[in-house]
């Protein structure tokens, strides 16, 4: 089953002659599309740590268990569980013998991965097999498994995600002060019993709309040279969820950067009770509520 089309975001104009708020909508438009897709981040039912020892798992068929470095699966032919092509680092269902399990899994098979990876590994359920994938993973040096199930109705019942109006004034030029060298910082993520590492690469710099104060937040690097922000600000909880995100394009040869929060979306984790999100560093906090970019989907 596949969710009905994405309507308008909430808050959203549906016709304007202004160009940037223009290409704010066709990002609107690429976002819910984006999230909308079969296996995705809304079809996230479970996720479940591997125990030491050959186990039965809630919702699952087969037995499962890790040895610390290898992740294992026991399966029969009448459990239905079909491995799933290869990744691109050569990463799948293999037997004992190192072939692949061709149809379904029938006997004993294995994968590893390391901290912070993951791996479509096999899927069941559904006429052909294939409605619930079950994406092997590996978060805080800990093998678990998550199930994405296109039955989900958080999937199925998906509309598009709520949104404030367009603000003009909240797409704020900043500045961006790169550190010498990046720097971890430990961060909590949406899993009390996961911890991750952000790589602090700089700051931005900016003051919002009707104020003099000046604000820095930290920022990791993406591609080509890409900023990602993870925020807190005065709305979490409240009107949008517990924190967001927002990336800028490269800065600047002049160190600015357009940070726009009509463009700050969710994590995983504001759909999902089963996500591994990282939360914003220390500090990454504004005192003030920035209500742009998504709302609270639930």
């Amino acid at each position: 089953m596949t969710p009905s089309a994405p309507q308008p975001s909430a808050g959203a104009t549906q016709a304007t002659t202004d160009p940037q708020e223009q290409r704010w909508q066709r990002f609107r438009d690429n976002r819910n599309r984006a999230l909308a897709v079969s296996h995705g981040w809304l079809t996230l039912t479970s996720l479940q740590w591997l125990p030491d020892t050959p186990s039965s798992l809630e919702g699952v068929p087969g037995q499962w268990w890790t040895d610390g470095t290898t992740a294992w699966l026991r399966a029969t032919a009448e459990d239905g569980l079909r491995p799933l092509p290869l990744d691109d680092a050569g990463n799948g269902a293999e037997g004992h013998d190192g072939g692949r399990q061709a149809a379904v899994v029938a006997g004993t098979v294995s994968a590893q991965l390391d901290d912070e990876e993951s791996l479509e590994w096999v899927s069941f359920g559904g006429p052909d097999g294939t409605r619930v994938l079950v994406e092997l993973a590996v978060r805080g040096g800990r093998y678990a498994i998550r199930t994405r199930d296109d039955a989900s109705p958080v999937y199925t019942g998906f509309q598009g995600v709520p949104v404030f109006g367009y603000r003009p004034e909240l797409a704020v030029t900043a500045r961006f002060e790169p550190y010498p060298e990046p720097r971890p910082v430990p961060i909590r993520t949406a899993n009390p019993l996961v911890e991750s590492v952000h790589h602090s690469v700089g700051e931005v710099v900016f003051t919002l709309p009707g104020s003099d104060v000046e604000y820095r937040l930290q920022a990791e690097e993406e591609k080509l040279g890409a900023l990602t922000i993870t925020f807190h600000d005065a709305s979490n909880g409240g009107s949008t969820d517990e924190w967001r995100k927002v990336a800028t394009a490269r800065p600047r040869p002049d160190g600015t950067v357009v940070l726009d929060f009509n463009r700050a979306i969710n994590y995983p984790s504001a759909f999902t009770d089963f996500g591994t999100c990282p939360a914003p560093v220390p500090g990454n906090s504004l005192p003030v509520p920035v209500e742009a970019g998504e709302r609270k989907p639930r």
